[in-house]
């Protein structure tokens, strides 16, 4: 299994982390965080604990995913011996020989009755 492969299933397993952590969330404090406790100063279990952690693993996750996506991208570029994965990929010249060029297309013939 490639570099490549290991980071795609952690982007992947990780995405899905971020979006069930979102989901839980209300704005408004009443998603998950409001089935621990009606009182915000709870210490143990309530609320606010609850609404931090929340908030906190969004924060981590986020910046996982965004690391993970741009180590892939790095691997993807280089192949185990070094050079890069697209072959032949060089810089090339962009202008097109006259002796290349397209020829025009050739006139409709009239049509025969």
């Amino acid at each position: 299994m490639s570099t490549f492969s290991i980071f795609l299933i952690l982007i992947l397993i990780v995405a899905f982390l971020l979006i069930v952590i979102i989901m839980v969330q209300n704005p408004k404090g009443g998603g998950l965080s409001s089935s621990f406790g009606g009182g915000g100063t709870q210490q143990v279990g309530g609320v606010k604990q609850t609404s931090d952690f929340l908030d906190k693993s969004t924060w981590v996750l986020a910046t996982l995913l965004l690391a993970l996506i741009l180590l892939s991208n790095v691997t993807i570029m280089k192949s185990n011996d070094g050079n890069k994965i697209i072959d032949g990929y060089e810089q090339q010249d962009t202008e097109i020989p006259a002796t290349e060029a397209i020829p025009p297309m050739p006139e409709p013939e009239p049509e025969q009755e």
